[in-house]
This record gives C-alpha cells, sequence and structure tokens, in this order.
C-alpha cells in the first residue's frame, strides 16, 4: 500500500506533510469530489470540502470560496490530486488561524511548515543578515533603490516578496549559479513574474546545497519570516565556507600531519574544517581546551580571545585575558576584530548567549579574512600530485545535491564518506519506491560494528537489481570501502530510475508503461519540431548541443514566453556556449524543474545531465493543465504512448546513449 501511496505523490514537499494513512484518507475524499462530475475544479472545492474536519467544520463555503479567490486567479482549472493537498494545506492553515487551534475530532494533517504563527525568529540574527545583505548588494543596480535595508523593520520580507533579492544574494554565495537575464526584474510584478522569480530562487537555492523541503513560492508571497530568514540563513552560510576546502585554500594542507589525513581533511563538511582550523590556531596561542561547537564552547569568549591574538598580535588588548565578566571580555573581542577590519555579524551578547548560527558566521570571516596558514610550497606541490577528476567532482556535487534536495534525515556533504554505512542510500531508496526497503533488518547510525554497515549497504545492492539496475561487480563491501567509481555508478542509476518513475507516474500521458530514454528523446524532438524549427537531437551525447540552442528551442517550445532570444548568442565561441547554458538552466529552474547540472554539463555534452535536463523538462511540461497552449500536431501520449520499441530496441538505446 505504500508503494500505492508514493505514486499519488510524486513532490517531495508534499510527502512530508503528510502520514501514509492520512494521504489515503485525502485520496478517497478527493476520489469522492471528483466522481460527482468527472473533474473538480478550484470553483467546485468550496462547496464540496464540507465533509472534511477542520476545513468543513470551522470554515463556512463563503469563506473557503473567499479564501481560494484571494490565493488563486483561474477558479475553472481543474484540480489534481497533488493540487488538492496544497489547498487542503491553505484552507487548513487559514481554518486554524482563525480558531487559534486545531478543533478536537479534527485529524492531525496539519503539519509544522504550516503553523507559521507559533514560530518567532531571532532579531538578532536578522539584523546580522540584513548588514550581510546591504553590505554586497547595496550597490546593485536593481536593488540599491531599496537598500539599505533598516534591521529594525520588517522590511526584509517585504522586499524579498519578488524573489529578486533571494536570487541576487544566491549568486552572491555561489557566482553564476542565476543568468540574471532570467530574473523578471520589472518595477512592479505581476503574480506570475513574481512566482517566477521563487520559483527560480528555490530551485537554484537546492542547487547550491540549501534545503528547501518545506518552503513553497507562497511562503515568500506571505512573507513568513521563519522560512524566508532560514534560507537566507542557509544562502549566507554557504558564502562564507566556501573557500574551506583544499581546492580554494590549499593551505589547508598545514592542518593535517602527513598524506594520509589529507583524504580525510578532504571529506569533511566545511564546519568541521572550521573548527579544525580554529583548534589548530589555539593549540599555538597555548589554549588547552578543544572547541568542537560554534555554541557553548565558545561562550566565555576565551577562545576568540585567544585565536585573535595568534592571527592578529598587533591589536591584542592585555586585558581581554585578565577580564572575569565573559560580556566584558566578548566585547573587547569584538572591538578587536574591528580594528582587524573583520566585519562582527554578531554582538557581545550573542556571543555569550551561544548563537550558532551567527558565532558560525562570525568564525568564518575571520578566516576569509586572515587565516594564519603558510604557504609552503612543498605542501602545495603535494596538492597538485592529488588525483583531480573534474569529472567526478561535478557528478558527486549534482548526486549530492539532488539527496539533499529529497529531505533526508541528514545533510550530505560528501557522497563518497556519507553514504558508506548505506543508512543514507537506504532513505534515498525509500523516497524513490517507497516501501522497497526492508526496515526491519536495516542498522540505523549510529553504527560501530563494520559488518553492520555491509549489511545495509548489501540491502541497497539487493535493492538496486530488484530495481533491475546494471550492478555488475558491485558488492555492499565496495560502498563501505568507498569506492567512487561504483558509489557514482550506482547514484546514477538512482537518480535516473527517480525521474523515469516520476514520469511514469504522469498515468494520462505514459499510460502506466515503462518510459525509456528512446521516448524522452523523441518526445523532445517532437517538441521542437512541432514549434517550426529544424533542430534535432540525435542522441544525449550528441555534439551539437554544445551551443545550447536546441534546449533554448525545447524550452520556447513548450513555453513561448520563457527563451528572450535578443538574449541568446549563437553559441559558436566558448563564451558564447556557457553564455546560452547558464541561461538554460536558470530558464528552467524558472518554468519549475528541479535540476542540479552545471554550464559545464551542457558545453561539454555530458550525457547523464544531458538526460536529466531533457526529462525535467518533459516532466514539468506534462504536469501542466492539459488545456494549456500546446504546439500542434502529435499529443503528448501519443508520442509515448505508440512507443513500438522491442525490449531489443529498448536496450540499445540505452547503450547508445551511456546510461549506466
Amino acid at each position: 500500500m505504500s508503494g500505492y501511496v508514493g505514486i499519488l505523490v510524486s513532490d517531495p514537499w508534499l510527502q512530508n506533510q503528510f502520514t501514509q494513512v492520512e494521504l489515503r484518507s485525502l485520496k478517497t475524499h478527493f476520489m469522492s469530489m471528483r466522481r460527482e462530475s468527472g473533474k473538480l475544479t478550484l470553483r467546485d472545492m468550496a462547496s464540496r470540502m464540507s465533509r472534511l474536519k477542520v476545513v468543513g467544520e470551522n470554515l463556512t463555503e463563503e469563506d473557503r470560496a473567499s479564501c481560494i479567490q484571494d490565493l488563486y486567479q483561474n477558479l475553472d482549472e481543474e484540480v489534481d490530486f497533488e493540487f488538492f493537498l496544497k489547498v487542503y494545506l491553505k484552507l487548513h492553515a487559514h481554518a486554524s488561524a482563525r480558531t487559534g487551534s486545531v478543533a478536537k475530532n479534527s485529524s492531525a494533517f496539519l503539519k509544522t511548515a504550516t503553523t507559521t504563527l507559533l514560530h518567532t525568529i531571532s532579531e538578532s540574527e536578522k539584523a546580522s543578515y540584513v548588514a550581510h545583505i546591504n553590505n554586497y548588494l547595496g550597490e546593485d543596480d536593481f536593488l540599491k533603490k531599496y537598500l539599505p535595508i533598516d534591521p529594525s523593520t520588517n522590511d526584509l520580507f517585504e522586499i524579498a516578496k519578488d524573489g529578486v533579492l533571494l536570487c541576487k544574494l544566491i549568486n552572491v554565495a555561489v557566482a553564476g549559479t542565476i543568468d540574471e537575464r532570467a530574473i523578471n526584474t520589472k518595477r512592479i510584478l505581476n503574480p506570475w513574474e513574481r512566482n517566477e522569480n521563487h520559483t527560480l530562487c528555490l530551485n537554484s537555492a537546492k542547487a547550491i546545497g540549501c534545503t528547501v523541503v518545506n518552503i513553497g513560492t507562497q511562503d515568500f508571497i506571505e512573507g513568513r519570516r521563519h522560512l524566508v530568514l532560514g534560507l537566507i540563513s542557509q544562502i549566507i552560510k554557504i558564502q562564507l565556507l566556501a573557500d574551506l576546502n583544499l581546492k580554494k585554500t590549499p593551505q589547508l594542507l598545514e592542518l593535517v600531519g602527513d598524506s594520509k589525513d589529507v583524504e580525510e581533511l578532504m571529506s569533511l563538511p566545511p564546519e568541521k574544517i572550521l573548527l579544525r582550523w580554529m583548534n589548530f590556531l589555539l593549540k599555538k596561542a597555548g589554549y588547552k581546551k578543544i572547541v568542537t561547537n560554534f555554541s557553548s564552547d565558545v561562550k566565555d569568549a576565551e577562545a576568540y580571545a585567544h585565536l585573535l591574538n595568534v592571527l592578529a598580535p598587533e591589536y591584542s588588548n592585555p586585558s581581554t585575558l585578565t577580564v572575569r565578566d565573559p560580556l566584558t571580555r566578548a566585547k573587547l573581542v569584538l572591538e578587536h576584530a574591528d580594528r582587524m577590519g573583520c566585519k562582527r555579524y554578531l554582538t557581545a551578547k550573542d556571543i555569550v548567549e551561544g548563537s550558532p548560527n551567527l558565532n558560525l558566521a562570525f568564525v568564518a570571516h575571520i578566516f576569509q579574512h586572515r587565516n594564519g596558514l603558510s604557504t609552503q610550497t612543498k605542501q602545495i606541490s603535494f596538492l597538485e600530485t592529488l588525483p583531480d577528476d573534474a569529472q567526478i567532482s561535478r557528478e558527486e556535487r549534482a548526486f549530492r545535491f539532488w539527496m539533499n534536495s529529497l529531505g533526508n534525515s541528514t545533510y550530505i556533504d560528501n557522497v563518497f564518506e556519507d553514504l558508506r554505512n548505506g543508512w543514507l542510500l537506504l532513505e534515498t531508496l525509500d523516497k524513490v519506491s517507497p516501501g522497497i526497503v526492508n526496515w526491519k533488518v536495516a542498522n540505523k547510525p549510529p553504527i560501530k560494528l563494520p559488518f553492520r554497515k555491509v549489511e545495509n549497504c548489501n540491502q541497497v545492492v539487493k535493492i538496486g537489481k530488484q530495481l533491475k539496475f546494471s550492478l555488475v561487480n558491485i558488492a555492499g563491501n565496495d560502498i563501505v570501502q568507498g569506492n567512487k567509481k561504483l558509489i557514482l555508478a550506482y547514484l546514477w542509476q538512482l537518480m535516473r530510475c527517480n525521474i523515469l518513475q516520476l514520469l511514469k507516474n504522469l498515468r494520462f500521458h505514459s499510460h502506466g508503461k515503462e518510459i525509456t530514454d528512446v521516448d524522452i528523446l523523441r518526445w523532445a524532438n517532437t517538441q521542437v519540431s512541432n514549434s517550426g524549427t529544424q533542430s534535432r537531437m540525435n542522441s544525449f551525447k550528441d555534439k551539437s548541443l554544445s551551443d545550447g540552442i536546441f534546449f533554448l528551442e525545447l524550452l520556447s517550445a513548450v513555453q513561448p514566453r520563457a527563451v528572450n532570444w535578443s538574449l541568446v548568442t549563437k553559441g559558436v565561441a566558448d563564451d558564447e556556449k556557457k553564455m546560452n547554458a547558464t541561461y538554460i538552466i536558470s530558464i528552467a529552474r524558472k518554468l519549475g524543474c528541479s535540476i542540479f547540472l552545471l554550464p559545464e554539463d551542457l558545453t561539454e555534452v555530458n550525457q547523464k545531465m544531458i538526460l536529466t535536463l531533457t526529462a525535467s523538462i518533459m516532466y514539468w511540461y506534462l504536469k501542466q493543465p492539459v488545456d494549456q497552449d500546446k504546439p500542434s500536431g502529435t499529443s503528448d501520449s501519443e508520442t509515448i504512448s505508440n512507443s513500438t520499441l522491442d525490449d531489443s530496441a529498448s536496450e540499445s538505446s540505452i547503450e547508445e546513449n551511456g546510461n549506466l
């Protein structure tokens, strides 16, 4: 039965809002409502939801109709099950806000993500992030008329409502993530344009490593402060920790004793590297304690005093270490930081209260400003001898961010290290194919005994074979040992399986048949051909795709207003190809595609990522209301269902397209 539920709800965010029992109950109600006239529109929902608890009991039909009218423009739009769930959640939140609590007899359908009235925000964090935004975006041509923001007001959340600020902040954190040509930057945006900016922001945030499982575009429009601030916090954290890796800061090699420790250092998350750097310098300063967190261990400000003394002794104040009051010491520490030219990010009160986010930001900025590490040529030359496979690095990044976007229990910092106990792989498999994992024989972390990790990974391999992955010579122990090539091979097949499963679940188009790579290829070529252009994709490794023109024509075919052709280059020179590639990725994310590739994957024609991009565009398009404007010619369902490929043809196409 759990597999049935997984088919009904493919949206990971919605999966997190309900239990499987709740989904079954709501599905029964939905089918009953739709049965009355064969379909269900937004206009129908106000009257037909009277039988639902909370929404039916605490809101009149007029209340429900008024709320729906405020939220949506086209009341004649047909509602599918996932859309029904989203409307239900909005009405449920509205009912709860009016009554002050959930009715006694109601089911616990309402999840934390929608009970925004109970959430508070840290004014210190808000002030710190506002200062960061004012500093980095104050000269932006579009935003400077709104900046600087006053931290004592809620102007931050008002300005964030059109999505432009957050898109620009993402580009500050990871330059080039969003092609700014794709951002809608008119002074007054209509609801459609504003929604596009929010969609672009959320999909781009996922693509740089943010967790946005419980955030939707409506949350920005409604100015839900804790969710907006939470996303801003993640974006700024990614920016501040960007240099904490050996590629950006090779001097970090000084932290390890010999070459054996280098791989361990490379596998650590940025926060752990920052702690290791801090303790390395504190040991030099004669500080006896070990700092293990950015909260309780730094409350007394002693560690900060020693750290700044060793980094910038010329600005030290002897009384910093002699005063007894932690608050006074914290103030002296911040004065020292000011003399060094470091931005504060926090107040003395934030230090003694142990604010983890602000303390992390403070230390990260100190590292960026002055890391106190040497630049020994011996170490740098040693680093150059380490294997640096750009392709492996890019694929690891794409799979890591994809897995994190699913909302697993633990954030993944490095797939080769964090997946070795098998647990996160089992969680991901259960999200891709609900009910497929036998949790009774799974071992939950922390796992001390090595053979328990092997047991988990053996089940991972067994399930992969059930899903018809190609797993020749792959055993559970290969994952435990961190075999990079084999782990990437497994993750690629898992990601591809997820995409094909999502497409298959669109039963109206696929008629329940398996979707193949050939179907996706044929669909893309049909859309482009029907739009009246001559471009064609021969395979997912077709080198002619490097100029980006085919994908721009595909995006224009599925949404005619998506591409501004005056911004498109000819795609001849390398820089022109890259400009087109960044534009393609941003447009796809703006439409609603959740993709994790980089421009290089397009310009170099990485066939795996080309397939995921095409399939994501196809999935987005087929989810749109049936009555939307579509190119004339063969229908989507015919494009897929008329496929007469036999098994051998499917297998040869997969081999041709480079699928594992």
